[in-house]
């Protein structure tokens, strides 16, 4: 197991010791890791033998679903030292090697190229807050959502091997046209891999930026009654020949 960017104290102990034990439900898997999930399972092809990163590790488990699918490499990267903290945990549970880094975004992996790079990146369009027992960093995206996004769209393609591609999730609310133009601006495309219903709590929707809201009932977001609902993509990016 290697860890980097956390005191060295506290990367030693879990190296060793693989303490996940402080804030877990802070870092329990949502419907968009499972979503994420369940494309990666069937496309299992895209896992053999990658060089594998994920952009926002949180628990690990989709790294670990990684190696379990074959990915000859595993590396993640986390904001939270918690995020760290529980993977490390997952990572000896399943037996799997990995490298995680403890840093923002690219930060911690300049100048390397992967075969497979997923991310579940926060995008909820609200301000930057904890939503009850998440973290500020589970889900606000800023006011419209795209405060991480666009920085991960803007650092893929210096991190994709040649032939690779990144799988990741996108609310339907947050602008798909915008994402495909910046891609397009890379030379790479997306194409839906997956689109799910994902529930959203009242508390978060009364969080929501109150301009998309409006704009977006009735097309991506449903309500029935007290409880609501919004549309949910998961999204694979490649160079366009690779989505022919």
């Amino acid at each position: 197991m290697t860890i980097s960017g956390l005191p060295d104290a506290i990367s030693v102990s879990l190296a060793t010791h693989g303490r996940p034990g402080v804030a877990i439900a802070a870092m329990q898997p949502s419907e968009y890791t499972a979503a994420l999930i369940q494309v990666l399972q069937n496309r299992i092809a895209w896992a053999q033998g990658a060089d594998a990163l994920e952009v926002g590790s949180g628990s690990g488990v989709v790294l670990a679903a990684l190696g379990m699918l074959g990915a000859t490499s595993l590396c993640g990267v986390e904001i939270e030292p918690t995020g760290i903290a529980a993977a490390v945990g997952l990572m000896i549970e399943v037996d799997r090697p990995a490298e995680l880094h403890h840093g923002s975004i690219w930060e911690p992996v300049i100048g390397r190229r992967f075969d497979l790079i997923a991310a579940n990146l926060p995008h909820f369009p609200m301000p930057r807050q904890p939503f009850g027992k998440r973290l500020p960093s589970w889900s606000s995206g800023g006011p419209d959502g795209r405060g991480l996004l666009n920085a991960f769209l803007a650092g893929l393609p210096e991190h994709l091997a040649p032939g690779g591609r990144a799988i990741i999730t996108h609310n339907a609310f947050v602008d798909l046209a915008q994402t495909r133009d910046i891609l397009a601006e890379h030379s790479l495309a997306l194409r839906i891999a997956l689109t799910v219903l994902v529930h959203i709590p009242r508390e978060k929707l009364d969080l929501m930026t109150s301009e998309i809201l409006r704009a977006e009932e009735g097309r991506s977001i449903h309500r029935y009654g007290p409880y609501a609902f919004a549309n949910m993509h998961v999204v694979e990016i490649a160079e366009p020949a690779a989505l022919v």
